[in-house]
């Protein structure tokens, strides 16, 4: 089975378990629509591979750290989209829950896939025999990388101060769940999860960068979402800080500090073409000629 296979497979298992005869309809019909069809599904990608460069000795473990790392992520991504927050109306090239659902059931899916998730790894722990033991480690990494005080909502917490250092932002927002996503990996292969957490760290801010960089340059209908928005909401963005050329420096700079940080071993030359792999499929050359090309006439 592909890993694409044994994510889908795992997602699918965990949402599936939600839509049991007797449950709340539209509850169910939105925790669907937030995790279906799915983005690229980076982070459980990244979560298996790093768990096959650690020896993969417990695939279903495995399995269960990369559906909670994404479906925390789809949570992240309903709350964000709510009124409150971006109020965007599209996610994915669809409507965003909310415009879908209503406020009130976007709200309380997020709230159930974040449960879900950690059902789905306590789940995984019990099918996974002597291997169970690593459940501990898994889900405090799991708590520290989307709670507080460094996680993913301090991450939106941010946005709701005055002020905030964009570094900061940028590794709570981001890059926190790509570290959980690394570590938590290695955790469920027996691996040391300290060796794992730079790659995982620098490659969330590099697609944070990217996100920066998208939301400016990119065409809304090509991103799947509304664009100009961190704009609009004055958040704090690569692009607005630096420029849009230094902000393009960054990012590669970002993407070569993440693959000098893959440890050494056997998985390690993989994991680097998946990461410049995920690096193009940001930007694109063609979108970062589209970048350059302004700033450029303007320099002339």
């Amino acid at each position: 089975m592909s890993i694409k296979q044994r994510i889908d497979s795992a997602l699918e298992a965990a949402v599936a378990a939600c839509e049991t005869r007797g449950a709340p309809p539209r509850l169910a019909a939105a925790m669907r629509h937030a995790v279906f069809p799915g983005g690229a599904r980076v982070r459980p990608q990244l979560c298996l591979a790093v768990s096959a460069a650690c020896g993969d000795d417990a695939p279903a473990l495995a399995d269960g750290a990369a559906a909670a790392i994404e479906l925390m992520h789809c949570a992240s991504l309903v709350h964000d989209d709510l009124p409150c927050f971006d109020d965007a109306l599209q996610r994915r090239g669809l409507p965003s829950v909310h415009a879908k659902y209503g406020e009130r059931i976007a709200v309380l899916a997020g709230d159930a896939l974040i449960v879900l998730a950690v059902d789905v790894l306590a789940g995984a722990a019990e099918a996974s025999g002597a291997a169970a033991r690593r459940l501990p480690s898994l889900m405090r990494v799991l708590a520290a990388r989307v709670g507080a005080p460094f996680g993913i909502v301090a991450g939106q917490a941010w946005e709701c101060e005055d002020w905030v250092a964009l570094p900061a932002y940028q590794r709570a927002k981001t890059g926190a769940l790509f570290a959980a996503a690394t570590e938590m990996g290695a955790l469920a292969a027996g691996g040391q999860p300290q060796r794992w957490r730079d790659f995982g760290e620098h490659l969330g801010e590099a697609y944070q960068v990217a996100d920066d960089i998208r939301d400016v340059a990119a065409d809304e209908q090509w991103l799947g979402k509304p664009v100009g928005r961190d704009h609009k909401l004055g958040r704090p963005t690569a692009v607005a800080e630096m420029g849009m050329a230094a902000a393009l420096a960054h990012f590669e700079s970002l993407v070569q500090r993440s693959a000098a940080a893959v440890p050494a071993g056997p998985g390690a030359r993989g994991l680097q073409q998946l990461l410049h792999a995920e690096a193009e499929r940001l930007l694109p050359p063609a979108l970062v000629g589209r970048c350059i090309a302004p700033e450029a006439r303007s320099a002339a």
